[in-house]
Formats: structure tokens, sequence, C-alpha cells
């Protein structure tokens, strides 16, 4: 059985932008942090494809986030209104 070690997001970065300069080889690297040359690519992969997300505007996921609460409020009126007119249609 072979246990998983753990690393913290600022180790993965720091190893991620290590192989990105491309100042020390891939092995080296490997050996520096103690991490297997498959996981050192993965995790340079995942920085290059998900970095520039860091600098989206917050401010629109806010907003976006507020409508949101506001349809499904304004959903939840209507079908309480729906139901109310179904009983009373009823009767």
């Amino acid at each position: 059985m072979t246990i998983r070690k753990q690393h913290g997001k600022q180790t993965k970065f720091n190893a991620a932008i290590d192989l990105i300069k491309n100042e020390e080889t891939i092995a080296t690297l490997s050996q520096k942090y103690g991490i297997h040359q498959s996981i050192l690519q993965r995790w340079k992969s995942m920085l290059l494809k998900e970095g520039p997300t860091i600098f989206e505007d917050r401010r629109r996921k806010k907003e976006s986030s507020e409508k949101v609460d506001n349809y499904e409020r304004k959903i939840g009126e209507l079908i309480m209104e729906v139901d109310f007119l179904k009983k009373a249609l009823v009767q």
C-alpha cells in the first residue's frame, strides 16, 4: 500500500513556475521537490491552462450571482402564485 503525499498549493505553484522557467531540468526539479516528473508536468499544464482566471473581473461574478438569486426568488414567488390559483380554481 502506498501513501499519497499531500502537497500544498504554494508548493504546487512554485514547482510549476520552476518548471516553466526552464532553468533546471525536470529530473532535477523532481528530485528537489520529491515529486514524480509526470505530476510536475500535470501541475505545469494546470497552471498554464487555469492561470489566466486569476485576472478575471470578480465584480462580474458577483453581479451574475445576484441576478441568479433574484431570478430564483421570482421563480419561487411565481410557483406560489400558480399553486394558489390552482387551488382557487378547483374550489
